[in-house]
């Protein structure tokens, strides 16, 4: 679970290369789509988007609009596209591809298979759908943010006094290490946290915050 192939868009529209540019303008139209990879024999050879193309036009705004038409229409993909395409393998982590999309300030990712064959496609979108699944987002229950000693058996201690509430834990994230603390978002099947959270707080632990989402 968590990687590329559980989130990226696997039904991914791709182009060749000797296609227009007036071609690759009407499919992103028709597609809704914003980025299109660019295939030889399905394997990756490059990518190109709606910026590539509003770039490509900026040296020819005094061009009429059938001039500029004509041109698009004679321009092929080949001669915008980005031909170094910086890439994911479909069972690479989800860390790894939001960290490579961070580093190079890009917003999708192609994904290819061990043959270099374009699988799908990761989007920004994706990787906020992943987050949003860490966490649990949309699951009926509460979400509960507490303080926890950065310790061997810390996690284990924590779940006790869910268990002794009779709650489960849905999900669990750790997002913050201060001091030798760490801060824990939970979310639980509990529909009224407030007795859960009196339980934590009586066994020394400091919460936070609590919401209930029904």
């Amino acid at each position: 679970m968590f990687r590329v192939k559980d989130f990226m868009t696997s039904d991914v529209i791709c182009t060749e290369s000797d296609a227009t540019i007036s071609e690759i303008i009407d499919l992103m139209h028709t597609k809704h789509i914003h980025r299109v990879p660019v295939v030889k024999n399905d394997e990756l050879v490059g990518l190109i988007t709606e910026g590539m193309i509003s770039n490509s036009g900026t040296q020819t705004t005094s061009l009429s609009i059938y001039e500029l038409n004509y041109l698009l229409s004679k321009t092929t993909v080949h001669s915008v596209m980005v031909k170094d395409v910086i890439y994911a393998y479909e069972d690479d982590l989800m860390e790894d591809a939001t960290d490579k999309m961070l580093k190079h300030d890009i917003g999708c990712l192609p994904v290819v298979n061990p043959e270099h064959k374009v699988v799908g496609i990761l989007t920004q979108n994706d990787v906020f759908k992943c987050f949003l699944n860490v966490l649990g987002w949309g699951q009926k229950g509460s979400r509960i943010t507490v303080c926890v000693k950065d310790e061997i058996g810390a996690i284990g201690a924590l779940s006790k006094i869910f268990v002794s509430q009779n709650v489960n834990i849905l999900n669990l994230g750790v997002y913050s290490h201060t001091d030798g603390v760490a801060k824990i978002v939970i979310r639980c099947d509990a529909s009224d946290p407030s007795k859960l959270c009196q339980a934590l707080e009586d066994a020394g632990y400091e919460v936070l915050e609590q919401a209930s989402n029904q």
